[in-house]
Formats: structure tokens, sequence, C-alpha cells
């Protein structure tokens, strides 16, 4: 099973800049893509960054330019650094990692429990 803690969301102000931070625990064979995912509310859940095994990015169009993934797989952790954070980037974010568990043949998706970003004007 792999395990996935999230952790620095809160309520920061426009303007303003969080870090957020997914670690994976558990029996992992290896990890392949790593990313970021937001919902607002009464919105569908959207993809935010996502960062590849060999470091690539992908942004959403609403981030780029503003928001940097990265990971340090020594630490099987993923991490999205936002800036000039607006109030629509206000939503719950949720870490995906797509890994291979022990003694599995195939990779499998696995979420976090989401952390709340509010942005205020």
């Amino acid at each position: 099973q792999v395990q996935l803690v999230e952790s620095g969301g809160g309520l920061v102000q426009a303007g303003g800049s969080l870090r957020l931070s997914c670690a994976a625990s558990g029996n992992i064979f290896k990890i392949n893509s790593m990313a970021w995912y937001r919902q607002a509310p009464g919105k569908q859940r959207e993809l935010v960054a996502s960062i590849t095994s060999s470091g690539s990015t992908n942004y959403a169009d609403s981030v780029k330019g503003r928001s940097t993934i990265s990971r340090d797989n020594a630490k099987n952790t993923v991490y999205l650094q936002m800036s000039s954070l607006k109030p629509e980037d206000t939503a719950v974010y949720y870490c995906n990692v797509r890994a291979i568990p022990l003694r599995a043949i195939s990779s499998h998706d696995y979420w976090g429990q989401g952390t709340q970003v509010t942005v205020s004007s």
C-alpha cells in the first residue's frame, strides 16, 4: 500500500505565495509521475501541474508562470511552489502519484487527502 501525506495549505492574501508538499511512503517499487490537482467548490477536479520521473513538467495554463512543480526522488516527495496567488486559485489541492507497488506488475494511481488553499482578495 502507498500512503500520501500533504502539507502546506492555508490562508494567504492575493499576491502571496505558498509551497505545498506531498510525501509518499509505503511499499513502493517505483514512482513514475507525480502531480497536483485542485478542485474548487462546484467545479471538477483539474490538473494543476505534473512531473515525470525524468523531470519533465506540465502546467495548466491558469498557473503557468506562477507555479513550479519539483520532486525529490530520494524522499519520494513532490512540491508545488505557487506565487502571485489569486482568489481563483482557492481550492482543495490533491497530490497524485502514479507508482508501482512492491510485487506489482503495473502502476496504480494514489491520491492524497487534500489540502485547502484559500486566497483572500
